[in-house]
């Protein structure tokens, strides 16, 4: 399975569950969300706009582009909530199993392995965050990830993902 593929497999309803263990402290927090994950077509003016901030030509890239929406339960004593974010997956050209994910604040680039496991890796001045995917079968994924931020506070987690129906589009 090549990236855009792997991309193109998580457009659906998902039920996520999520256990985050603070490596300082010891706490840990579970949640839950509901997700929905869209494929955009490169003329959708938010993907547009999105390629156009990181002067990105959408029709000549080749790219696929999702819109993920999110319905979160953090934890007990969090409150709800509720967002959305489109991702534009822009593969290199040279190398179509890496490439960057272009967020609306951020990029994060990806590593494809021959192993079907898709690595997310997301650095900043304040941040290094390293998250991998992956399918145990089309229809249950599971993600783990380690956040690391400059304040020293450090983040690991492990996700399971459900897909609860496809997108039906009107």
């Amino acid at each position: 399975m090549d990236a855009i593929e792997f991309f193109e497999l998580s457009a659906g309803k998902w039920f996520s569950q999520r256990t985050v263990h603070n490596l300082h402290s010891g706490e840990l927090q579970v949640g839950k969300s509901d997700l929905k994950i869209e494929i955009l077509t490169a003329t959708d003016p938010a993907v547009v706009k999105l390629c156009q901030q990181h002067s990105i030509n959408p029709a000549a890239t080749g790219l696929t582009s999702l819109r993920v929406t999110w319905d979160d339960v953090p934890d007990r004593t969090s409150s709800k909530q509720v967002g959305s974010t489109i991702l534009a997956i822009v593969p290199n050209p040279d190398n179509p199993s890496e490439g960057q994910v272009l967020q609306d604040k951020n990029t994060s680039r990806y590593v494809m392995g021959a192993d079907d496991v898709l690595t997310l890796i997301t650095e900043s001045e304040t941040i290094h965050a390293e998250e991998r995917l992956w399918y145990l079968m089309p229809n249950l994924r599971l993600r783990t990830s380690v956040v690391k931020q400059t304040n020293g506070r450090e983040q690991a987690s492990f996700c399971s993902e459900i897909r609860m129906g496809v997108i039906v589009k009107n």
